[in-house]
């Protein structure tokens, strides 16, 4: 009888813990290169090593934390100069530096857990962070839909990237299509062409306004909490 019970008991907290919803941190995501990303393969071959070092990432979180504290409603923006053009399957590695952009609202320690947060989600990409800066951040969708793919991110006066859909008057060679994937982990990721993509800071040697190529995404993103 005790065999049993305790067999029930054992057979209950396993349903029990299987139900229970897996927490995770959400929001939404954009990103911005000097390279296309939506393009044919011989396009891309062709700019290989030439273009496609520099990159801005933005992130606006809806929802969720980092061990255990709130980053609801929170910005954290970065910005990356790579060895070489990022994406690259070719390439064993592709050391790059960056700046992380943190929300000027969060608290000390949001600031640290953005920071935690953007490694986590860039990895490799921000192992050498050699720059931290505080700015108001914002990111916006025309109508509040993402679908509509015209996107306006702000770090203060230090970075931006604003989008539109590209059309079919966008299309160089007639058979594009989504050749590098996103930088980072996303849900929904969408092509758009870049209006603006724009850095201005100190930290990586360069400033950049690499404006009008087929070079963004913007998407969704839905992570397990750190």
């Amino acid at each position: 009888m005790k065999a049993i019970l305790t067999a029930s008991l054992a057979l209950g907290s396993a349903l029990f813990g299987a139900t229970l919803p897996t927490a995770t941190i959400s929001g939404s995501y954009i990103e911005a290169r000097n390279a296309d990303v939506y393009t044919g393969a011989c396009y891309a071959n062709s700019e290989i090593n030439l273009v496609g070092d520099l990159a801005v990432l933005g992130w606006k979180i809806d929802k969720g934390s980092v061990n255990g504290v709130s980053l609801d409603g929170l910005g954290v923006v970065g910005i990356l100069k790579a060895s070489a053009t990022l994406g690259d399957t070719q390439l064993e590695s592709n050391p790059t530096k960056s700046v992380l952009i943190v929300d000027e609202k969060a608290t000390p320690e949001q600031r640290a857990a953005l920071i935690q947060f953007a490694k986590r989600m860039g990895g490799q990409l921000f192992a050498d962070v050699v720059k931290v800066e505080a700015r108001p951040i914002s990111l916006t969708f025309a109508n509040d839909n993402l679908h509509s793919m015209k996107a306006k991110l702000t770090a203060g006066e230090i970075a931006s990237i604003e989008t539109r859909p590209i059309t079919g008057d966008d299309k160089i060679c007639r058979h594009e299509s989504t050749y590098y994937p996103p930088l980072t982990a996303t849900k929904h990721a969408m092509a758009a062409f870049a209006l603006e993509n724009r850095f201005s800071g100190d930290g990586l040697g360069t400033k950049f306004n690499a404006a009008e190529k087929r070079s963004a995404f913007v998407a969704q993103f839905e992570v397990p909490v750190l």
